[in-house]
């Protein structure tokens, strides 16, 4: 058995959890979200856990019960309090804004990068050169975040570009910068 598997979900207050077959359907105060499981892989509910039985001991089957456990705690993580992650930007010039619900980057080009608002994604623009993406999805806000940053990634010179909240760039030296070391 895999041991991510093995581990219990907590299921929050105001969660609630219908399973149809192999279906399952997280809805929460924040929205609603399913995701077909294995046929061979059990759901049982007690008190405010939930926990995912294998249908056998093989490699295949524990791989799949630690994903679908992982895949069932974002939903249910999701639905109750949410995901977000956090853009900056950084470069002279550089910037974001909200038009209405979409976004307008400014990021070195000629004319501005519009991005269109998904269904199911918030953005928020505390400052200019700060952007949150917000959804219940944990994948579809990892992908809408991949989306932005690949307007402008960051370089590895001046390190000028859209880069995640936490990313650290490491700097290349310069052409110039190397050529003094040599010196003659």
């Amino acid at each position: 058995m895999s041991r991510v598997g093995k581990k219990p979900i907590l299921i929050p207050l105001g969660v609630e959890i219908n399973i149809n077959g192999s279906d399952v359907t997280v809805k929460g105060k924040l929205g609603q979200l399913s995701q077909m499981l294995d046929a061979r892989i059990k759901v049982e509910i007690n008190d405010n856990q939930m926990v995912l039985v294998p249908g056998s001991d093989s490699s295949e089957m524990s791989a799949k019960h630690g994903l679908y456990r992982n895949l069932l705690n974002n939903m249910v993580t999701g639905v109750s309090s949410g995901f977000e992650k956090t853009l900056k930007i950084i470069g002279v010039g550089y910037r974001a804004s909200k038009k209405g619900e979409d976004l307008e980057i400014l990021a070195g080009y000629s004319n501005p990068v519009p991005f269109k608002k998904p269904d199911d994604i918030t953005f928020d623009v505390p400052d200019n050169t700060t952007i949150v993406i917000k959804g219940i999805d944990k994948q579809r806000v990892g992908q809408i975040a991949s989306q932005i940053r690949d307007i402008r990634k960051p370089e590895p010179y001046k390190g000028k570009g859209i880069r995640y909240f936490n990313e650290v760039v490491k700097k290349k030296v310069g052409k110039a910068a190397s050529s003094s070391k040599g010196g003659k």
